[in-house]
């Protein structure tokens, strides 16, 4: 069954270049693996700092294959300096 997740992000103030840029090169690597459906990051108009990835896997399968990857791992250990806040969910595609 497909997995579809939303995680959001809140740059620290004077950080959102840089949240942006971390956020922002995880793009295409992501969107190579198996099973990758889609993924994408999202700004918010009203408010620079905030972020959104949106990101749908094939299965568990995948998206553990996702947080097993190089870019992952980068992505995990740097972001946090730079991010005030982070949250997320799990979507579900009714019909």
């Amino acid at each position: 069954m497909p997995i579809t997740k939303r995680v959001t992000f809140i740059a620290k103030e004077g950080d959102e270049t840089k949240m942006k840029e971390l956020l922002s090169v995880m793009v295409a690597p992501s969107k190579k693996e198996d099973g990758c459906i889609f993924y994408d990051i999202f700004a918010y108009e009203d408010n620079p700092r905030k972020f959104m990835a949106v990101e749908s896997w094939r299965d568990d399968e995948a998206l553990n294959g996702h947080k097993a990857s190089e870019h992952y791992a980068i992505y995990k250990a740097s972001y946090e300096p730079f991010c005030e806040k982070k949250y997320s969910d799990e979507l579900v595609i009714l019909g």
